[in-house]
């Protein structure tokens, strides 16, 4: 059976990535960091979109060559269709289309919620169908039950802000710099979990809400500033500890009662938030304590990243499952 070779593109935010996926193993996968955001305290898209299209070419270069692959080598090229920002990914859909039209090879568009679960079929172990994953990310939190590779169930969401922008908001309100939900969690490991009670929406079936809790955070920290202004810098890592607790409490509570509603034991976490060190401990203790089979994908698998596009598309590759060149890109896109 010939090599499957795909060149895959991931531009839905401010990393652009490239990888290279062969017969379903990722050889290469690059990222360029954007730090021009640093000095904005978040993501600016406009910033996001002329940077990609600075680091799209070398960084898709570097992958080929990395994976020992020239560009005759490519039987289809896979980019990111949606979710994210507009201008972001049409640089990586543009650059895409172009490349497959100039090679004459198929296109494949990839949903970037969907890649984030699928990041567990990159490594060992992986998990066996059905499985839940618990996918939390800046824009999304989601409990997915996923059936096989291309046939996923949302089964729980958000209904307002995501777990990631809590982390980030609350990093914020706390002036530290951006990204701050990385800070948030090394802070956390020198503080007290229970120094400080946040909040937990009580949010009906397996939906997540996550805005009272940012406004409960934020009232909280102008009542303690009104008294002793320097309240955060002398509290920061009780702070810090006390918000994560809050949050990686709700998902857990939610991941455990959809694993007790379905009967399902193969138990995941997917996204950025799934690097946090505290949810990741504490989905290994879950596991041990109920039963679950758990899944952590490894780090450079957890942000954005192309190796879950090239995988993903692989799949799709498989099932002949290909896009016109015409293909609209969707900011907003569901599974």
């Amino acid at each position: 059976m010939p090599e499957i070779v795909i060149l895959a593109i991931e531009s839905s935010c401010d990393d652009t990535s490239a990888a290279v996926c062969v017969d379903g193993k990722v050889l290469s996968n690059l990222t360029a960091n954007q730090k021009v955001h640093e000095l904005y305290g978040g993501v600016v898209p406009e910033l996001a979109s002329r940077e990609h299209t600075k680091n799209i070419i070398p960084v898709v270069a570097e992958a080929l060559k990395k994976a020992g692959v020239s560009k005759k080598d490519i039987n289809a090229v896979a980019f990111t269709r949606g979710p994210g920002l507009m201008g972001s990914l049409l640089v990586g859909g543009i650059f895409a289309k172009s490349y497959a039209q100039a090679q004459q090879i198929p296109l494949i568009d990839v949903n970037h919620m969907q890649a984030h679960v699928l990041a567990h079929f990159i490594d060992d172990p992986k998990p066996k169908f059905p499985f839940l994953c618990l996918t939390v990310s800046g824009g999304h939190t989601q409990i997915v039950l996923v059936k096989d590779y291309l046939d996923m169930e949302v089964i729980g969401t958000t209904i307002d802000d995501a777990a990631g922008e809590a982390f980030d908001k609350t990093a914020k309100i706390l002036n530290l710099p951006y990204p701050g939900g990385p800070l948030i969690d090394k802070y956390a490991q020198l503080g007290n979990p229970n120094a400080y009670k946040f909040s937990e929406p009580q949010i009906e079936r397996l939906d997540f809400s996550f805005s009272g809790l940012k406004t409960n955070i934020l009232y909280f920290l102008q009542k303690e500033i009104k008294n002793n202004p320097a309240f955060v810098d002398e509290n920061m890592h009780d702070i810090c500890a006390s918000v994560q607790q809050t949050i990686i409490s709700i998902l857990m509570k939610k991941i455990k009662k959809a694993a007790e509603e379905t009967g399902i034991s193969e138990i995941a976490i997917a996204g950025g938030v799934s690097a946090n060190s505290e949810l990741r401990k504490q989905l290994k203790a879950f596991g041990e304590k109920y039963k679950w089979n758990t899944y952590i994908p490894d780090f450079q698998y957890c942000t954005d990243n192309a190796g879950m596009i090239a995988i993903t598309a692989h799949h799709k590759y498989l099932k002949n499952d290909f896009c016109a060149i015409d293909i609209p890109i969707l900011a907003r896109m569901s599974f």
